[in-house]
């Protein structure tokens, strides 16, 4: 039986080399993360991102929601893959985040096709729910508390056929290891089982960064 090969860091270097290529700003966001030290974590692997901007691109995807803004590598990453009429809107409720976020889209100058909202990130999905918005394409990456609130109002503001994305479903790999059992493991474990079992989807996970769920409503 085939088996995955191990990835480590000179592969990975090795895929970025002849895999992909980095928009400057990209890179100047990556270059901006990695001075924030452990938070630098919370940014989306380079490989993920062009994943999803080659799902945009290979799905049409014109309209696309992301919840958890961070420094905008994520939201950029999906502007950037976007036609010319696409956008993205993107939730955060860190005013420092979404400041440092619209910096770059402004130096990039994509922030006419990105569009930022400042606050809880339920509060905006049931406003969208409430006025019957839709997207092509929902990215979640935000509190994992929040993770099953989120996914169920995402599938009714996703369209027919539309793709819902959520980062970090394999959690550091501890998901699978009956020895951990810390609250926010748990808290995957448990939005992993929600996910499983939800018949509006079809969906699979996918061992890239910390895992995506990549799901499509049916």
């Amino acid at each position: 039986m085939f088996k995955n090969i191990e990835v480590n860091q000179e592969l990975l270097d090795y895929i970025s080399e002849f895999g992909y290529q980095q928009d400057p700003i990209q890179k100047e966001i990556i270059q901006y993360n990695k001075s924030l030290r452990n938070q630098e974590r919370l940014q989306l692997s380079v490989t993920q991102a062009n994943l999803l901007q080659t799902m945009i691109r290979l799905c049409k995807i014109e309209e696309c929601l992301e919840i958890g803004t961070f420094t905008g590598y994520s939201a950029l990453s999906m502007a950037l893959a976007l036609p010319e009429n696409g956008r993205v809107t993107t939730l955060d409720n860190d005013e420092k985040n979404i400041s440092i976020a619209k910096s770059f889209f402004e130096k990039a100058k994509l922030d006419d096709k990105v569009i930022t909202i400042l606050g809880p990130a339920l509060d905006s999905l049931k406003k969208f729910e409430h006025d019957k918005k839709l997207f092509d394409l929902i990215f979640i990456d935000a509190d994992k508390k929040n993770y099953i609130k989120y996914f169920n109002i995402s599938l009714d503001i996703i369209k027919k056929k539309g793709i819902i994305i959520v980062d970090n479903v394999l959690w550091h790999g501890d998901v699978y290891n009956k020895t951990i059992n810390d609250k926010e493991t748990n808290i995957i474990r448990e939005f992993n089982s929600h996910v499983k079992n939800d018949k509006r989807i079809e969906k699979f996970i996918i061992p890239l960064g910390d895992g995506l769920t990549i799901c499509r409503k049916l």
